[in-house]
């Protein structure tokens, strides 16, 4: 049995989320579509568990898009490392809201419960920013600005920042859209045409 190097094995681990990771957000859309008490329940626990695992493969993707800008100096180097920090950081902010959804979901009995624990740690100082509005805008803001940066070295087609766009201002028009929005991110991540190989991810990794 051939056993694969680990930088194999890791470019072909960042190859599947382009595509998982915007599949999960679908998944957690349309299992939230079917749930609509968003109350605490399977359906509730399920979609959450989905979105986790969508965004926390985003961890593998925005390093990714990172290596994809290539040895650039200067202003080009720390735009590219400040957008990468910036999507994040704002990974991390989603993750803690996804996590706390959960625990409130498991705790609660019933919807009014649930909002009265959101209340609860929504009430500590810093956390409504940090983890419901500020917060998770990183990681758009910092996926955009990495496609728009590849797209200005000509790295990616200009059409998947507009992509990031229209799936941006899909989700925040309304979570009902969520799924719709997915789409667009799909579209944007598809890893088809890019210069998504395992030399290249073990030459920049």
């Amino acid at each position: 049995m051939t056993h694969q190097p680990p930088s194999h094995r890791r470019a072909t681990l960042t190859r599947a989320a382009f595509v998982s990771a915007p599949l999960c957000m679908l998944a957690y859309g349309v299992v939230r579509l079917s749930d609509p008490d968003h109350g605490p329940g399977p359906a509730w626990t399920a979609g959450h568990v989905l979105l986790l695992t969508g965004v926390l493969q985003f961890a593998l993707v925005l390093p990714a898009l990172h290596r994809l800008t290539g040895p650039a100096r200067g202003a080009g180097r720390l735009g590219a490392g400040a957008a990468t920090l910036l999507g994040l950081t704002g990974t991390l902010a989603v993750v803690a809201q996804a996590s706390i959804d959960l625990v409130v979901g498991f705790r609660a009995a019933d919807r009014p419960e649930m909002a009265r624990l959101f209340e609860e740690v929504q009430s500590h100082p810093g956390v409504l920013p940090a983890v419901y509005t500020v917060g998770p805008v990183l990681f758009y803001v910092g996926l955009l600005w990495l496609l728009v940066h590849l797209a200005v070295q000509r790295r990616v087609s200009p059409w998947r920042p507009v992509m990031v766009v229209l799936g941006t201002a899909t989700t925040a028009a309304s979570l009902d859209l969520l799924p719709l929005g997915a789409l667009f991110f799909t579209a944007a991540l598809l890893p088809r045409s890019l210069p998504l190989t395992a030399a290249r991810v073990q030459r920049l990794g």
